[in-house]
């Protein structure tokens, strides 16, 4: 199963890549993890992606696409992958269809500009192992204290009302036009917003046909 997770920032694509790959057996891929292992891999790739960030400058589609190819053709993605957070724009869809990268669908989490500023003020990630919490959808045993390391909690900088409302802005400019370039190939999959993480991890195995696993 080769899968991308759409859907605007604090939709909860990371959150639904965790559990969909324990329940499908594939990787999780994040674009973020990825050009960070790349840099600390030092793959010819990763070393490109590394000059550009060391300059404080956005790293070229191009370059992007390359750390991805390099991390789909390891072993551990026979079988299958889950993609969070790329392709971003049409260019890099268009640019992972000339590289021969293929989906079986395209998940798109459907959620309002006002759920989520809401969801993602409650936001809290752990400042030394990066485990994400939720004061109410996903709280720590201790508040401020994360379960798995004990470092301390904070709410991210990108996580704060304005900030999010902007980065809103260039997921509706930049990202959702890929809704109707995938539709387009018929492979895309709309989930509405579920009450729980449970139910839209259900709801997501049912649109695949999967609803049995």
């Amino acid at each position: 199963m080769k899968l991308i997770l759409l859907g605007p920032p604090g939709a909860g694509k990371g959150t639904q890549a965790e559990v969909l790959t324990k329940k499908l057996g594939v990787p999780a891929i994040s674009t973020g993890n990825i050009l960070r292992a790349a840099v600390k891999n030092g793959t010819p790739t990763g070393l490109r992606a590394k000059e550009f960030m060391d300059a404080g400058k956005l790293v070229p589609d191009e370059v992007i696409i390359g750390v991805i190819s390099e991390r789909l053709s390891e072993a551990d993605c026979a079988k299958g992958f889950i993609l969070d957070g790329v392709p971003r724009t049409i260019p890099q869809a268009q640019a992972l269809e000339a590289a021969g990268v293929v989906f079986d669908a395209v998940v798109s989490l459907e959620i309002s500009d006002d759920e989520i500023v809401e969801r993602m003020a409650g936001r809290r990630v752990c400042t030394s192992c990066g485990t994400p919490f939720h004061v109410t959808g996903r709280p720590p045993k201790q508040d401020g204290v994360c379960d798995v390391c004990g470092g301390p909690l904070e709410l991210r900088a990108d996580d704060k009302p304005e900030v999010v409302t902007s980065r809103l802005r260039v997921y509706h400019e930049e990202t959702a036009p890929l809704k109707a370039f995938y539709a387009s190939r018929n492979l895309l999959r709309e989930v509405p917003n579920q009450a729980s993480i449970e139910a839209t991890t259900a709801r997501i195995l049912c649109v695949l046909g999967l609803e049995d696993l």
